[in-house]
């Protein structure tokens, strides 16, 4: 089915009419705000404001909530750059070059990077997204639970991976993290797992809570720690706003190569931002002559997994509008939203509507370019931040996080889980241990182990498994290269050195 360019044309004249164009600045500053916030991330800021558009047109109000969802994803890497505080699970990435860049002085220009990196993966999405929608959401109907399994496991191998010369401690970091996916009530046998009598355990532990406590309160511990050690502070002058032409160099291809993968990863349903940002700065890692670098405030490590999240949050939406199944916990959201405004997501949706899918398209994109003005211009009052004293600082961060972490299940419990994984970061920051595998770990692990064991009732073997597919042994296979190679091209460096 080809694109229908008279709908597209009609979609863009109403998505530049003066009242969705507020709604569009509107709902993307929001989202920006609410996206800093660690712990509350776009699902929440979307959830929240819902109410918002009940009465309204429900082209504007699918406008609004896309602009919010927007605006929460480019939000989340506010945090991660300027006090190594994702907002939340694809905003992970950014803190492993960008603050590095703010420790560097290079805070205003790792904010500049990571915004326009965001265009380029959220115009390349689009692209994508008018070309391929229908084509590629037929595809991803083709995931069984083997192939998402051999998926999930070449994400997390691939993130191991990035610990090169230290894989020991990355596979320990990530044993930690699949250990505290364990917990709570199983879903298939209903047998409490690790629960220790608390029955708030039974749900299992918040993925943001340890995103919030190994990274924001054991950054807080640590710099705690190391706060008469001036070589550990972050300096006062934060730098120009505006890229280097290095920078821009090191940057545009990482970005331009690495939004195709975001994207076709956001189709797959419950993938999302936080698996497309992982993999694609593995990816870079390994693909970048200057890979010692990375971790150390390399642009391209910032640029990288910052258009791959943008685009896999256009990505997400494929599946939603074209077959009504959400690609993301935010889509989830956004889906009963607009079952409740009456529009029902579907093939029907491009036949029967195609102006509101084209109109909401345009829509993204033109919330793109308001969220670069926007991102850049709040640039200069970002940075203000980093100038406030260590002891007003600190306290302000860890206020944030028990605010997040309260808002997620409002129990003071998570506020003790939250501690626990604080002092469980100081330690990973002091024995330099990995976080990362172990934070993609809790994300995907539930989602691994289920999808493992529906894949062994349909095959009688692992073997059975691995061959199921033409893409399970795609995976299969560069699962085991992304283990496998960095050993060995370490190895024939030092024969031939």
């Amino acid at each position: 089915m080809g694109v229908d360019w008279g709908s597209f044309a009609e979609g863009f004249s109403t998505a530049i009419q003066f009242e969705n164009l507020i709604f569009i600045v509107i709902g993307g500053l929001l989202g920006t705000i609410v996206g800093m916030l660690p712990g509350l991330g776009p699902a929440t800021a979307v959830a929240v404001l819902i109410p918002v558009t009940f009465g309204m047109e429900p082209t504007s109000a699918l406008i609004l909530l896309g602009a919010i969802y927007y605006g929460a994803m480019y939000g989340g890497s506010r945090s991660s750059i300027l006090i190594n505080t994702p907002g939340d699970g694809s905003a992970i990435a950014a803190t492993f070059d960008g603050y590095p860049m703010t420790r560097k002085g290079q805070a205003g220009q790792a904010l500049t990077l990571a915004t326009l990196a965001s265009l380029v993966g959220g115009f390349i999405a689009m692209i994508g997204f008018v070309f391929l929608a229908q084509p590629l959401a037929q595809f991803a109907l083709k995931f069984g639970p083997a192939e998402y399994f051999f998926l999930l496991l070449f994400t997390l191998s691939a993130v191991v991976s990035l610990s090169k010369g230290n894989m020991l401690k990355g596979f320990i970091s990530m044993f930690l993290g699949l250990l505290i996916t364990t917990i709570g009530i199983d879903s298939q046998s209903g047998v409490y797992r690790f629960t220790f009598g608390v029955p708030h355990l039974s749900e299992g532990v918040d993925f943001l809570v340890v995103i919030i406590g190994i990274y924001a309160v054991g950054e807080v511990l640590y710099n705690i720690l190391l706060l008469k050690d001036d070589s550990y502070r972050i300096k006062e002058d934060v730098g120009n706003k505006w890229i280097t032409k290095e920078q821009f160099k090191r940057s545009f291809w990482p970005a331009l190569r690495q939004s195709p993968v975001g994207f076709l990863i956001g189709i797959l349903p419950g993938a999302g931002g936080s698996i497309a940002s992982m993999i694609s700065y593995s990816t870079e890692q390994q693909l970048s002559k200057k890979s010692d670098e990375f971790g150390k405030g390399a642009p391209e490590g910032l640029a990288a997994p910052e258009s791959s999240n943008n685009a896999a949050a256009v990505g997400a939406f494929i599946p939603l509008l074209t077959m009504g199944i959400p690609g993301s916990g935010t889509t989830a959201v956004i889906l009963g939203a607009l079952i409740m405004l009456g529009l029902q997501p579907g093939p029907m949706l491009f036949q029967n509507q195609p102006e509101v899918v084209w109109t909401f398209v345009n829509s993204l994109f033109i919330g793109n370019i308001a969220l670069v003005i926007m991102n850049i211009l709040l640039i200069g009052f970002l940075i203000k931040i980093l100038k406030t004293p260590a002891n007003i600082l600190y306290p302000i961060i860890l206020l944030l996080a028990f605010i997040g972490t309260y808002t997620l299940g409002y129990s003071t419990i998570d506020f003790f889980i939250l501690m626990i994984f604080g002092v469980i970061g100081l330690f990973m920051k002091i024995l330099n241990i990995p976080s990362a595998p172990l934070i993609l770990a809790v994300i995907i692990g539930n989602q691994l182990e289920q999808n493992f064991r529906m894949a062994s009732v349909s095959y009688d073997s692992v073997f059975g498994m691995m061959t199921a597919s033409p893409i399970a042994i795609f995976f299969v296979i560069i699962t085991v290269l992304s283990v496998f190679l960095p050993m060995l091209l370490n190895r024939l460096a030092r024969i031939k050195r």
